[in-house]
């Protein structure tokens, strides 16, 4: 049985029946089904599907965010943005979806490339952005002709069932887009199934290296978004207000659990000092709270368990010589940990090869950008990163030096549907969005034609 907790009070709000092995069969036959059909579909027709899949998240927002609020602690602020950002990506691919597609001529005039699609795509989605991580997949999928099959987190059935219900009720064709309500254990046979043609998740290390190695053996495309343990890098030219409070905005959003969060800020020694002083003190001032409270700027970790998980790193790193300043485990019920700031850690040390999923920084002083470069590129991940400087040379340098998919300069690193997401070494591989994205997952034939 999935359970979907309450982490405010620790209370079951509600519990959802996995589907058997006939439920499981019968969601692929549905899906094989749609897609025969689904795949000569016009251009104008998914168009408009996503444009009504849009209106549906704009007439439904509020009860939508509800529940996200509801099932995995983010605030209720936090959760209609999301849903927001949702319709806003649906609407760009609707709009600008098409030019995408266009075909492309061969060079000496011998025939063109065509994007055509491969058929049901299984994505195997987490529970900290519970429908912009779904839309990211769905809205590709719907324009590419293909169809969905969602996996979603446990703890957040309600949203995929919500996601699933706006899909029909815009007029999707049965079985083009369905939530799997299912645990961990049936996935590697939905893989193998040769119903599903392709998978793309977004998770953990341990999980993409499990459905990857599926994926494989069963010679399926895979797409990875996994983990991140970004750098947030501030040089002496920077704004040192702007710098400060960006990087607090960033490692706080989502209560800390955002794969592209700013979680090491590396600092220039010239400035160190008065960055740490200004960080240190803007971090102590957020408020942990209620969700559904405005006043609020965290609400608690997405479960008790997640919670304990950061609490049992930080004290690996205060084993390991590091200093905490906040990050203190709230009294009472609820799953909240305060935001924090960690130093005195060597780069290389405890925590370089695990990512702080939770609202406390870690602090690292540079002596220069070369130091800084190493410094950041010492974790096995590489998803993004964000550099504070006004020296054009210095971000150059950083942009071609950082290993990482994304660098933000004077900005914190954010998803966006005109830019491919995604990142390289333990961070996975494959893109999100933009038109890298909505071409992971479809056939490119090259078309020839006797002149």
């Amino acid at each position: 049985m999935l359970k979907s907790v309450n982490p405010v009070t620790g209370e079951t709000i509600a519990t959802h029946e996995p589907l058997d092995e006939a439920g499981i069969d019968a969601a692929l036959d549905r899906a094989h089904s749609a897609y025969a059909d689904w795949r000569t579909s016009s251009l104008e027709a998914r168009c408009d599907l996503l444009r009504a899949i849009a209106g549906r998240f704009e007439a439904d927002r509020d009860a939508m965010a509800e529940i996200a609020t509801r099932e995995m602690g983010k605030t209720l602020r936090e959760s209609r943005a999301e849903v927001d950002k949702c319709a806003s990506a649906l609407r760009h691919f609707a709009d600008h979806g098409p030019a995408m597609l266009e075909p492309e001529p061969i060079p000496g005039g011998k025939g063109e490339l065509r994007w055509l699609p491969i058929g049901p795509v299984l994505a195997v989605m987490p529970w900290n952005f519970p429908y912009w991580q779904v839309v990211r997949f769905l809205t590709p999928m719907v324009l590419a002709g293909n169809v969905g099959l969602l996996k979603h987190a446990s703890n957040v059935q309600g949203v995929g069932k919500a996601i699933e219900q706006a899909v029909q009720e815009a007029g999707a064709p049965d079985g083009l887009f369905q939530n799997l309500v299912i645990g961990s254990k049936p996935i590697a046979g939905i893989i193998e199934d040769d119903r599903v043609r392709a998978v793309t998740l977004t998770g953990s290390e341990g999980a993409g290296r499990a459905v990857a190695e599926t994926a494989g053996r069963a010679l399926k495309k895979v797409v990875l978004e996994l983990g991140g343990s970004d750098p947030f890098i501030v040089m002496p030219s920077a704004d040192m207000e702007a710098a400060v409070e960006t990087a607090v905005k960033a490692r706080i959003q989502n209560a800390g659990q955002s794969c592209i969060c700013g979680k090491r800020m590396i600092v220039h020694a010239d400035i160190y000092e008065d960055f740490e002083g200004r960080f240190i003190e803007a971090m102590l001032d957020v408020k942990a709270g209620d969700p559904m409270d405005e006043a609020s700027d965290i609400g608690p970790m997405s479960s008790e368990e997640q919670r304990d998980t950061v609490l049992d790193q930080l004290e690996k790193a205060m084993e390991a010589g590091g200093h905490l300043v906040g990050g203190e485990k709230k009294d009472g019920p609820g799953a909240y940990l305060s935001a924090g700031v960690l130093t005195g850690l060597e780069p290389d040390g405890a925590m370089q090869d695990e990512e702080l999923f939770g609202p406390v920084a870690m602090l690292f002083e540079a002596k220069d950008v070369e130091d800084a470069i190493r410094i950041a590129n010492i974790t096995p991940y590489g998803l993004g990163s964000a550099v504070f400087t006004e020296d054009e040379t210095e971000a150059e340098t950083f942009i071609t030096g950082l290993d990482a998919g994304m660098t933000a300069i004077n900005q914190m690193t954010a998803s966006t549907p005109e830019a491919p997401f995604g990142g390289v070494k333990n961070s996975g591989h494959g893109r999100e969005l933009a038109r890298f994205g909505l071409h992971e997952f479809m056939n490119l034939k090259s078309v020839f034609r006797k002149s």
